[in-house]
């Protein structure tokens, strides 16, 4: 779009916006490695890992900062273990993706009456029933309980 002075160009510059989370406080732009959150009712500061998503009663804080952490007089600070490094997927965590994105991609055959007992889930494994869905997601109990 144009305007009499020119091209119309972003009130931010796209080199200012950062996808690195950085540190709550005041002019400290280290990145953020632990998120500070306040219980009021029990008086208590909890120090953790980063959280997955910046929440708007939370704070960011660099090391530093969290390491000089302290709370007001009659608080007490929780200081949950930081994680070292960016959390990497187990083994089996890849192997549950694995088996989902196998699950969704296999046709789904159902009878009209479901059979004696409900409808069961597909892929081989009778032995669970289907008792929910939802979307995508379907929930599963084994017929024992």
């Amino acid at each position: 779009m144009e305007s009499r002075r020119g091209p119309l160009k972003s009130a931010v510059p796209s080199n200012v916006v950062s996808p690195v989370r950085r540190c709550s406080r005041t002019a400290c732009g280290r990145p953020a490695v632990a998120t500070l959150t306040y219980v009021y009712a029990d008086s208590t500061a909890v120090l953790g890992p980063l959280a997955t998503y910046a929440e708007p009663h939370c704070y960011d804080l660099c090391s530093e900062h969290s390491e000089r952490l302290t709370a007001p007089r009659g608080w007490e600070v929780v200081r949950l273990a930081l994680d070292s490094g960016p959390a990497r997927p187990s083994g089996d965590d890849l192997e549950a993706l694995a088996n989902a994105v196998r699950e969704a991609a296999r046709p789904h055959e159902r009878a009209a009456g479901g059979g004696p007992g409900g409808p069961r889930s597909g892929g081989g494994r009778g032995d669970s029933v289907e008792v929910a869905r939802r979307g995508h997601l379907r929930v599963l109990r084994s017929p024992d309980s």
